[in-house]
């Protein structure tokens, strides 16, 4: 069982290195090691940048929703309360007018 390295053996993994070090010399591979690093440091560095303001973004955007969820759970619950002292107040005058028209009715 081979492990593999994007698709690579270790075969071809020391065939590159050989060939690098051919092309380029012993005394520039470290060099090149160095400034491969820094650039991998600095990918990470902006990554972890676009992270954090990805995430602080997104909190505001997040605070924002919780404050509109808050108010329309407010204004439905005052619509509500509004809709049942109506309902209250109106079966009240229903009772009211059936009343009186029962009242009508016995002395007619």
């Amino acid at each position: 069982m081979t492990h593999s390295l994007l698709f690579i053996s270790g075969g071809e993994i020391v065939m590159v290195m050989l060939i690098a070090l051919l092309f380029f010399g012993s005394k520039a591979i470290p060099d090149i090691a160095k400034t491969l690093g820094k650039g991998l440091r600095e990918f990470k560095k902006a990554t972890n940048e676009i992270q954090r303001e990805l995430e602080a973004n997104t909190s505001d955007f997040k605070r924002e929703v919780n404050d509109i969820q808050s108010t329309v759970r407010k204004e439905t619950t005052r619509i509500s309360e509004d809709i049942k002292t109506t309902s209250s107040h109106l079966e009240g005058k229903g009772r009211e007018i059936s009343k009186s028209v029962e009242e009508e009715l016995k002395k007619n």
